[in-house]
């Protein structure tokens, strides 16, 4: 999923961590992750995201090892910043690996990763990675301070957090969701003009895509507890037609 001046459409990538949070919740085998991403590979997804934690507790380390071999798209390895991580990545050598901030209580990601007050250790963490070819990306919040760190240590992506935003439409914040949504514009206009390729996600739905999807700056979108739910109802193909359409129509 590189960044081309002849491809403006904005990609979509799919998270199928919860579809792995299902099956772990009885154990056994079903319903497959890797499944899942051929499903979404089928349905017109341009990338596959999947984020091995700490704990385990929902994508394994065999998962990852078969969307390796079975999926064509690019897998996009969310992982922790630490040295285990860091073997697994090495070792399996996806498309992108994505930075996040990782605590074993929280349910969900919080917030985005402290790049500028830790930045000299994530620089030489994420040069072996760009060595093996990998494509680095930045999990932060739309701040200033931290997408200048981002280019400082030389990170090609960075992934803006939407969290607060989707939080804030949900609730029926309006004003504070439209400074939240103005400040994510700003970040996403810095960080192109400081070359780096911007990507967003985290809590986005049918209902709050659009104005993210209309940034022209935003390449790529990562979404996946909303599509693996919402596949509950209506299946996992026709959850991405809409979320497709939705972008595409924001876009245009």
């Amino acid at each position: 999923m590189a960044d081309t001046a002849q491809d403006p459409r904005l990609r979509l990538g799919v998270n199928i961590d919860h579809v792995a949070t299902l099956r772990n919740a009885r154990g056994g085998a079903v319903p497959d992750p890797v499944r899942a991403a051929l499903l979404a590979e089928a349905a017109g997804a341009d990338g596959i995201t999947a984020h091995l934690r700490e704990d385990r507790r929902h994508i394994r380390d065999d998962d990852i090892s078969r969307l390796m071999e079975a999926i064509r798209l690019p897998l996009n390895f969310e992982m922790a910043a630490t040295a285990e991580m860091q073997r697994i990545a090495l070792r399996h050598r996806p498309h992108a690996v994505c930075l996040v901030p990782e605590r074993r209580e929280e349910r969900t990601t919080e917030g985005g990763l402290e790049v500028a007050g830790d930045s000299d250790r994530l620089a030489d963490f994420i040069a072996p990675l760009a060595e093996a070819g990998c494509r680095v990306s930045l999990f932060i919040a739309a701040d200033e301070a931290q997408i200048e760190a981002a280019a400082r240590i030389g990170a090609p992506v960075v992934e803006l957090h939407t969290g607060t935003y989707c939080e804030l439409h949900a609730a029926g914040r309006i004003e504070a969701r439209d400074a939240e949504l103005r400040r994510l514009y700003t970040g996403a206009v810095l960080a192109r003009q400081l070359g780096i390729e911007v990507h967003a996600g985290h809590g986005l739905d049918f209902e709050s895509v659009g104005p993210i999807a209309a940034m022209p700056e935003v390449r790529e979108l990562n979404i996946g507890h909303f599509l693996i739910g919402e596949s509950v109802f209506v299946g996992l193909d026709a959850a991405i037609a809409e979320m497709r359409a939705r972008m595409d129509a924001a876009r245009s």
